[in-house]
């Protein structure tokens, strides 16, 4: 089931299914685990912007989550965003990335309560090389727009950052 990240109580879960890759793998730059209430703290961030926040259950349990933000603050990117999805590393290639992804560009198709709507153009910004997340933004239809070469620096090596946009 995929719902709205709709309670305090998703904020732990969501959290750990982060901090996995915050320590072990370079899908995201961040470099210390969160806790959960400033995991919460960025739902609220996102879901107060009028922008879904997704989390995907199975039995009872959350296994991945999907989001929307904006790509960059200035009023003219207003119609672009940042997609990121992550799931529990012991689901993943489970289908779940792509009904989180399918459902969330679904919405965002639909959006009209917010400054960004409607929404015009949608980025995965990716640490490459991530195969998997790459083969989900183009199966999805996202096309690859660029890459930013040795961007970051995480687990003892230097990290490309690419870039795949789909317009919707």
């Amino acid at each position: 089931m995929i719902r709205s990240a709709s309670a305090s109580t998703d904020s732990a879960r969501l959290a750990e299914i982060y901090n996995h890759y915050v320590v072990h793998d370079t899908a995201t730059f961040e470099t210390e685990p969160v806790t959960a209430d400033a995991m919460w703290a960025r739902v609220e961030a996102i879901q107060g912007r009028g922008l879904p926040w997704l989390v995907a259950e199975d039995s009872g349990s959350v296994v991945g989550y999907a989001y929307a933000g904006p790509y960059r603050d200035r009023a003219a990117y207003r119609h672009t965003l940042e997609s990121t999805v992550y799931l529990d590393h012991q689901v993943r290639r489970g289908g779940w990335g792509t009904a989180l992804y399918t459902e969330l560009l679904d919405r965002l198709r639909r959006l009209d309560e917010s400054p960004h709507a409607p929404v015009h153009s949608v980025l995965g910004v990716l640490a490459l090389p991530h195969p998997g997340s790459v083969a989900l933004h183009e199966r999805l239809g996202f096309e690859h727009v660029g890459t930013v070469a040795q961007a970051g620096y995480k687990l003892d090596r230097w990290i490309d950052v690419g870039f795949w946009q789909l317009v919707l």
